[in-house]
């Protein structure tokens, strides 16, 4: 045993307090941590569950040191906290990840830059800084491509898909009326066979599991559904899991983390982007996993032994995404989710129903794929409203 163990009744604080960190703390809970969090968003989901709740900016550097002089141990479940925020943390207790691996990956043109450095396949790109620079970009890797904001941005905010010249014209507006230092990246777009994750864990000592690859189908930049295991042949699978696990020890990551993979038509394996963080495409392991991604986190950041990832079922996650979650809270509808067998609904507790944001999800598990497939589609089909 080489890792400082941190021992149940120890409070565990979390950056950032939405679903991923709800999800966290529940589990924490269940396994005998107190839970402090921090997210300036008074109302964020996880404030209801915390021992210790913070609603400061994460600037506030007075909240700062109550916030470290509570927690034992720091994780976080959002990417854009201010990695500076991290660095103080970690020189008074064990932050999971570190605030280096942070700032890498916080910003897409620094995870990219880092990764190919690294001789690790990724999506070919090109630096933004102005109008001129998008045009001479999009010469050299041609159309179509993907525009997106350097940092921030998620579920397709931030990000534009340009099919023809005819799409540059609102980016290159963007870029000409934005302040001087911001910055973009210009991707090539990707014709992928298949789009999927892994997420891989890393503790201190430099132990790994790993967990099968899932399949992600996405609508409008937004994750509609994710399927484990996913439908593709065992070598790909074998060369994705390695891959994975060299793209987390390059960054020397300690914590969860989410490698998101396109496979491309000609069969080689692409790295999309790296959440440092439980992921969205994960849920499913809450229900059909011995060891969830959120006890993994948990243990990881305690110093714990990392748990196994075998997989119990076959399953297929389906996003709740703004109004649809109307269509399982209702009489009528909570009462048809419930009667399907294997389906398991998660509501986030969110108050405010916006377009595109994730309110929830169910998890439709069954003993053979197809069936789990068969109940997720006739889901989407009674869920989906007309455009």
């Amino acid at each position: 045993m080489t890792e400082r163990i941190l021992e149940p009744g120890s409070t565990l604080g979390v950056l950032g307090g939405g679903q991923l960190g709800a999800m966290f703390a529940e589990t924490a809970h269940r396994m005998g941590y107190r839970v402090a969090v921090w997210d300036p968003d008074a109302d964020a989901p996880a404030h209801r569950t915390a021992n210790h709740s913070f609603t400061a900016p994460f600037t506030d550097l007075g909240v700062r040191n109550q916030f470290a002089n509570v927690a034992d141990a720091v994780t976080l479940e959002w990417e854009n906290v201010p990695a500076e925020l991290c660095e103080w943390l970690e020189g008074r207790c064990p932050m999971r990840p570190s605030g280096a691996v942070l700032r890498i990956l916080q910003d897409r043109i620094e995870q990219k830059q880092y990764l190919s450095s690294r001789h690790l396949s990724v999506t070919p790109f090109a630096v933004i800084e102005s109008a001129p620079q998008l045009i001479s970009a999009v010469d050299r890797l041609g159309l179509p491509a993907v525009c997106k904001t350097a940092k921030s941005g998620y579920d397709g905010k931030g990000q534009w898909l340009l099919r023809d010249t005819s799409d540059m014209r609102e980016v290159e507006q963007i870029v000409k009326s934005t302040k001087p230092g911001h910055r973009w990246i210009l991707e090539q777009f990707i014709e992928y066979v298949r789009e999927f994750s892994i997420l891989v864990v890393r503790s201190e000592s430099g132990a790994y599991c790993v967990y099968p690859a899932v399949e992600n189908r996405h609508e409008l930049g937004i994750l509609r559904e994710s399927r484990v295991p996913a439908s593709i042949p065992l070598d790909v699978a074998e060369k994705a899991t390695e891959l994975s696990k060299q793209t987390v020890a390059a960054l020397q990551g300690v914590g969860v983390f989410c490698v998101e993979l396109f496979q491309a038509k000609d069969g080689s394996l692409l790295i999309n982007e790296i959440a440092p963080r439980p992921h969205n495409s994960g849920h499913y392991t809450l229900d059909v996993c011995t060891v969830s991604q959120f006890e993994q986190q948990v243990r990881v950041t305690c110093g714990l032994p990392l748990g196994e990832t075998r997989l119990l079922s076959p399953a297929i996650m389906v996003n709740l995404i703004g109004e649809e979650v109307r269509s399982v809270t209702s009489s009528e509808g909570a009462y048809a989710l419930h009667a399907t067998a294997g389906a398991v609904l998660h509501l986030y507790g969110k108050r405010v129903i916006r377009p595109g944001r994730k309110m929830g999800h169910v998890t439709f598990t069954a003993p053979e794929a197809l069936t789990a497939e068969e109940l997720a589609h006739r889901f989407i089909k009674r869920i989906r409203r007309p455009a």
